[in-house]
């Protein structure tokens, strides 16, 4: 995996690249829509390459359970399978260990659980993550880790921390014994919210050299002022010539936050599951479909987006479809959501290419910013697409 800077903005981290893996080339800062199982949720291959998505992001352990690495691999890899020809991230199954904790028990050489589908029991370790990551033929391998909750004692995140670099090492050395050309692998820094933790992680985990890190263990609860000072800490702890991850951190304006502080790549679930609920993103910000304001309003659902659905159908259309139960409201949703974040990173790296980042930040920030009374925020979950 190659990635190049290609600009820098005065008074911030921020920065504007590239990216070369598995034969795609790619620009940073790149959002990544999650297809958890081998699918953006409602949206086709064609629909993503339509909306300008790069690369999707798969997650190892439920490709695992169904239909099977070995079961991919025969049929031609995940590209083949899901007939996709951008890139794919995928993630090493590690989160599974703090989203189904009461499935997983954690030993020294990884972790022993229940399949969350039919109560079976599996042992992935490092090894095996990396198998199946090589099986299905992904561009940019995660190496296999322990996501830890908020809040933790520095004691049990100093445990996970160590059981991290510890399969780090281990993850490393079986991606490199697949020799694999043209690939990446990425390793991830965890740590809790504790500075010192963090900064031991990332040195090491730069000591085993990687293609590119990620920062792991964020948007778990905790308070968004300890969030920025961990993403902040990256900044420092981490080499700028290689690429930086935040996992699963995807609200729009927490993107140009991140982007401020040095962060390349992001995922999240949030405009596909938005969308299943009625949820339009724009850049003045969220609204539901389903409000009955919009029940006769034949205006699109964003006037300053040039997406197909916005410029083919209406409000009232989109609104009746929910209303009647239509599987094809969440799809037209999530198409113009995703494009709506395609659309932001555009933005951003136009900015970042003239050098007015910073000015860039600030007008989307007070057009994104929830105005008082809004309903909080939900806990963001990277479970699914």
């Amino acid at each position: 995996m190659e990635f190049r800077i290609t600009d820098a903005c005065a008074g911030t981290a921020g920065r504007r690249g590239e990216i070369a893996v598995g034969g795609v080339r790619f620009e940073t800062p790149c959002f990544m829509p999650v297809g958890t199982r081998a699918s953006v949720k409602t949206l086709t291959p064609w629909d993503l390459e339509e909306i300008g998505v790069p690369v999707v992001l798969a997650n190892t352990y439920h490709l695992y359970l169904r239909p099977g690495h070995e079961r991919i691999r025969s049929l031609g890899g995940l590209h083949r399978f899901m007939s996709w020809r951008g890139a794919i991230l995928t993630d090493s199954g590690g989160y599974q260990v703090f989203s189904l904790a009461d499935l997983c028990k954690v030993l020294p050489d990884g972790v022993r659980f229940r399949s969350h589908l039919d109560g079976s029991e599996h042992f992935f370790s490092p090894e095996l993550s990396m198998e199946v990551q090589e099986a299905v033929d992904s561009d940019i391998v995660m190496a296999f880790d322990i996501c830890t909750p908020y809040p933790s004692s520095r004691e049990a995140a100093a445990r996970q921390m160590e059981s991290t670099l510890a399969w780090a090492v281990r993850s490393r050395e079986r991606f490199l014994a697949s020799g694999r050309p043209g690939r990446g692998q990425m390793g991830i820094v965890q740590g809790g919210v504790h500075a010192d933790l963090r900064k031991e992680c990332a040195e090491r985990l730069v000591s085993i050299g990687f293609d590119g890190y990620a920062l792991g263990g964020l948007a778990v609860g905790e308070p968004e002022a300890v969030r920025w000072e961990m993403v902040e800490r990256g900044d420092r702890d981490l080499p700028r010539e290689r690429p930086r991850y935040l996992m699963g951190v995807g609200q729009p304006e927490e993107i140009l936050e991140a982007v401020d502080r040095g962060i390349d790549l992001f995922d999240c679930v949030l405009p596909t599951r938005g969308a299943r609920h009625g949820t339009v993103y724009t850049f003045d910000g969220r609204y539901t479909i389903g409000a009955k304001v919009h029940a006769e309003d034949l205006g699109p659902l964003d006037e300053g987006c040039d997406c197909r659905v916005c410029r083919t159908v209406s409000r009232a259309y989109v609104r009746h479809l929910f209303q009647v139960g239509e599987l094809l409201g969440p799809r037209l949703l999530s198409h113009h959501n995703i494009r709506a974040y395609m659309r932001l990173m555009e933005g951003i790296r136009s900015s970042l290419r003239e050098g007015g980042f910073a000015d860039f930040k600030r007008r989307m920030l007070e057009r994104l910013r929830p105005a008082a009374g809004e309903t909080p925020r939900g806990p963001r979950k990277r479970e699914e697409s």
